[in-house]
């Protein structure tokens, strides 16, 4: 039986565990990595995080393995192909908005270089801490979630409100929120 101490969320669904385990978290700085994540993050809204694991590896071979080139050319036959594929989650406006997401990330690529460049500069290329006691004291938005939402928002971006905006800054290591006698908080942050 696995003692390891770690924060509540994941429960005993293994699927969950190993995401709590070895990705949330973590920093990424890889380019379809951190797409796939905006993608899933947006496909959230209004559902539990579950709900999103459980169909990645079909989001995964719906939307070619998230490769932003790929997605930015899908046209209105593919768009209608992904809705009705019954394994991912079927909503027109957030697959309509990972297109034109894909095609708004490839323009940021082209401006800075990479994705990761842009969008880590927001935390000066460190992950900020949470140093929470418990789950109950992490916040939902910050203001810096606040400030990136809107500036994706003006560039176009879409399905990305705060909330969102900062479910993604955890997901992919920006923000370290596990509380601290999680030991992913202790092999993270206590090294």
């Amino acid at each position: 039986m696995d003692k390891k101490k770690r924060c509540p969320w994941p429960g005993d669904t293994p699927i969950y565990i190993d995401y709590h385990d070895n990705e949330w978290g973590r920093p990424t700085h890889d380019d379809r990595e951190l797409f796939e994540m905006l993608v899933l993050e947006s496909m959230q809204a209004g559902l539990s995080w579950i709900t999103v694991l459980k169909k990645r590896e079909a989001f995964r071979e719906a939307f070619d393995g998230f490769d932003p080139e790929k997605v930015a050319l899908y046209d209105d036959e593919k768009i209608e192909e992904l809705m009705n594929n019954e394994k991912i989650i079927r909503n027109r406006r957030k697959i309509t908005a990972a297109v034109n997401n894909a095609k708004l990330f490839l323009k940021v690529q082209e401006e800075y270089g990479s994705f990761d460049k842009f969008i880590w500069k927001y935390v000066d290329n460190t992950p900020i801490t949470g140093h929470w006691e418990k789950i109950e004291d992490m916040p939902a938005s910050t203001p810096l979630s606040d400030r990136i939402s809107k500036d994706l928002k003006k560039m176009g971006f879409q399905f990305l409100g705060t909330t969102i905006i900062y479910s993604f800054m955890q997901s992919v290591g920006m923000v370290n929120d596990h509380i601290k006698e999680c030991f992913v908080y202790q092999e993270t942050v206590e090294k």
